[in-house]
């Protein structure tokens, strides 16, 4: 999801249920210190968004009862995150301990857990169309991918994004794994003519049979 452009008072009440959870209009209004009115906008902008949900609708005082509002999982993402430290880190010790193989063992599984669904997308196409959908499959992944026509002539495959960086920092078994798995969904050899660990921008791969 692209993250959309936030105004200072949208992100103070992303901010605020962040830090004391679903809230109605009124009490987001009140703790900002802002005009209701103005904070149903921007609390509706936000669900249009896709970053505030409607939770439940409470009696909160006088009146119809007031919707109370929470974060998307989209809107958490927009928080400070160190999953991908910490997955350094463990992907560190597990390679210095006495059980390095358990690392290899998770990426065989976690393969194998997308392996039946990701054939059976590409079954049957064949050329570019199974390229493109390669592509979709590997972008859904986090790997934001693209087909483009390569200098040899042949379509390449460049993968913009490693949602996997601080693994590969500490081992270069997701990169094994990841040409692995993209050869078995192509059914083509592979040249990789980029590599983001090598300080490329991409890591790209060229099919040597398909035209």
């Amino acid at each position: 999801m692209e993250t959309p452009e936030l105004n200072g008072s949208q992100r103070a009440i992303l901010d605020l249920l962040k830090q004391r959870g679903n809230l109605t209009v009124p009490r987001l209004a009140n703790a900002l210190a802002l005009n209701v009115e103005t904070v149903r906008g921007h609390v509706n902008g936000l669900v249009r968004d896709g970053l505030v949900r409607r939770e439940d609708a409470i009696r909160d005082g006088p009146g119809r009862p007031e919707i109370v509002f929470g974060l998307t999982a989209d809107a958490e993402r927009l928080f400070p995150r160190r999953e991908a430290d910490v997955l350094k880190r463990l992907a560190e010790f597990l390679r210095r301990s006495d059980h390095p193989s358990l690392l290899d063992e998770f990426f065989d599984e976690w393969i194998a857990e997308r392996r039946l669904e990701a054939l059976a997308r590409v079954d049957g196409l064949e050329g570019r169309e199974r390229i493109e959908e390669v592509a979709s499959l590997l972008s859904e992944l986090g790997f934001m991918a693209v087909v483009e026509n390569s200098a040899a002539g042949g379509p390449s495959l460049r993968l913009c994004h490693c949602p996997l960086r601080g693994l590969v920092e500490a081992t270069k078994m997701p990169c094994r794994v990841e040409i692995g798995f993209v050869r078995e969904l192509l059914g083509e050899d592979l040249v990789r003519e980029s590599y983001i660990p090598a300080g490329d921008a991409s890591c790209s791969y060229r099919m040597e049979g398909a035209r």
